[in-house]
């Protein structure tokens, strides 16, 4: 019995003790650089964003999957002095759908919870920058 689980970014695999016992079928295939699969990070190298990535731990697909698409996407292009400062209606859409969906999305203390995603969506796009300012110096 081979079980394979996700938990964060880590894949968890348990085997049998007859598993290791016979020989693996497994067959190793080159990275393929046009794969349109292939992790690319929350960020595609063109700027856009990679609603696959599983950073986004499905956000983009789920029942709000809308909202949350239009809430960041405006944050992810706002050029306000204080970033995501136009995008106020969005995520309240956001939140508004999410508050139908208890169980697919828990509500934090609403206080912690804005907070919470304010810090997650800039911590996000700090990486992004960096990440594009990495790619820019090499």
């Amino acid at each position: 019995l081979l079980v394979s689980s996700m938990v964060g970014k880590d894949r968890i695999i348990f085997a049998t003790k007859e598993d290791h016992e016979t020989p693996s079928s497994a067959e190793l295939v080159a990275d393929d650089p046009d794969d349109p699969y292939e992790e690319q990070g929350l960020i595609l190298p063109n700027g856009d964003i990679n609603w696959n990535c599983p950073c986004l731990g499905g956000m983009a697909s789920g029942p709000c999957g809308e909202q949350f698409k239009s809430a960041f996407s405006c944050f992810h292009y706002s050029t306000e002095e204080i970033k995501g400062s136009d995008c106020v209606d969005q995520f309240r859409a956001m939140q508004e759908c999410m508050q139908k969906y208890p169980d697919l999305y828990p509500q934090e203390d609403e206080n912690e919870e804005k907070e919470k995603l304010s810090k997650d969506l800039e911590a996000t796009s700090m990486e992004a920058s960096a990440a594009k300012e990495e790619k820019g110096s090499s």
